[in-house]
């Protein structure tokens, strides 16, 4: 099987369009974006003294060995992942993969 990357990015809410993207545009095979919930050490927002967890969109960019550095460094500019409390991106291997069979052949199932 080809080496696969999965990135997650972390965005701030409504950046997430922005961020699939560029992902795009510099290589990734395939994006997803995702509503979530959640609080960094920059953000401590509340609301009549009641703390509120700020809405984010969760990207999810999947990408062969080549092309992870372009595709990461386009997340890293398109979201300005490189401010405080802008988000956050990580890479993960990805072991197995399953429903793509117009791009990979069989081994791609492991």
């Amino acid at each position: 099987m080809a080496e696969l990357a999965l990135i997650i990015s972390i965005v701030r809410n409504g950046w997430g369009d922005r961020v699939l993207e560029a992902s795009c545009k510099a290589g990734s095979e395939g994006c997803t974006v995702m509503l979530g919930r959640g609080v960094g050490i920059h953000e401590h927002q509340r609301i009549l003294g009641i703390p509120i967890e700020p809405e984010k969109e969760i990207v999810l960019s999947l990408t062969y060995p080549d092309k992870t550095e372009p595709v990461l460094e386009a997340i890293v500019q398109a979201g300005e992942l490189d401010k405080p409390g802008t988000g956050i991106a990580f890479v993960v291997p990805v072991d197995r993969l399953v429903g793509v069979a117009h791009r990979c052949d069989e081994k791609c199932a492991g």
